[in-house]
């Protein structure tokens, strides 16, 4: 565990799309604000979707979750794509960059990603296991200065010292399913099969799950990284 914890990064679209910007990644790719998960709403986000990122609080439910859903899949095994970058987290709150990552690099074959910190970072972690893919990310100076400047730019102001129980996620489809990528998990999650098509009302159906799982809870944020023009 890296001694230094950062700053967290708002949940605000302005902001994470200056980071994907910073880093290489063309102006058609943005991420948006998913209003709501009821059909109607999931229309109006612009599409293609790609990837969708969830923020949600840390709560009792969810760790009781995380752990049961941990054991499930120790016991009964699941299959994982090769071809899923997925990474662990290593750096107490660098869960919104991790996001970005996950969100970007599940998705290289349409996002052309020019030269620059997160390039060297993805071609450099291509052929590395997740704990390793961590190691070199709390390594990676440009990309986390370019967090760190950025944390500063939320509408919050934010303490890297004070403890955050909000987390964020994300979701991709590789190869015909649905992977939730959490850094703080043990593995990738497969959520089942999904299409170009449906996956953004597919992961829209997870991220139901985890509100049902806190009905008293409202603190959810959904965005999404889609293609705007």
């Amino acid at each position: 565990m890296a001694a230094e914890a950062l700053v967290p990064l708002e949940s605000n679209p302005d902001v994470i799309n200056k980071f994907l910007q910073k880093h290489g990644v063309p102006t058609k790719w943005n991420i948006v604000d998913v209003m709501g998960l009821e059909p109607e709403m999931l229309s109006w986000v612009p599409s293609p979707v790609v990837a969708v990122t969830l923020l949600f609080p840390i709560s009792e439910a969810y760790e009781e979750h995380k752990n049961k859903e941990e054991a499930e899949i120790l016991s009964k095994g699941q299959e994982v794509s090769n071809n899923l970058f997925y990474m662990k987290q290593n750096i107490s709150n660098a869960c919104g960059t991790i996001a970005v990552i996950h969100a970007v690099a599940n998705n290289t074959d349409k996002i052309e990603i020019a030269d620059g910190h997160l390039k060297t970072f993805l071609d450099a972690a291509k052929d590395l296991d997740p704990a390793a893919r961590g190691t070199l990310f709390v390594n990676s100076d440009g990309i986390i200065n370019a967090h760190k400047e950025l944390a500063q730019e939320g509408q919050t102001p934010a303490n890297p010292d004070e403890p955050v129980n909000h987390h964020f996620i994300t979701f991709v489809h590789k190869d015909g399913v649905l992977y939730e990528l959490d850094g703080r998990k043990a593995f990738p999650i497969n959520h089942g099969p999904t299409t170009a098509e449906s996956f953004l009302e597919d992961a829209a159906k997870v991220c139901k799950e985890f509100m049902a799982r806190d009905p008293k809870e409202v603190r959810f944020t959904v965005m999404a990284l889609a293609a705007t023009e």
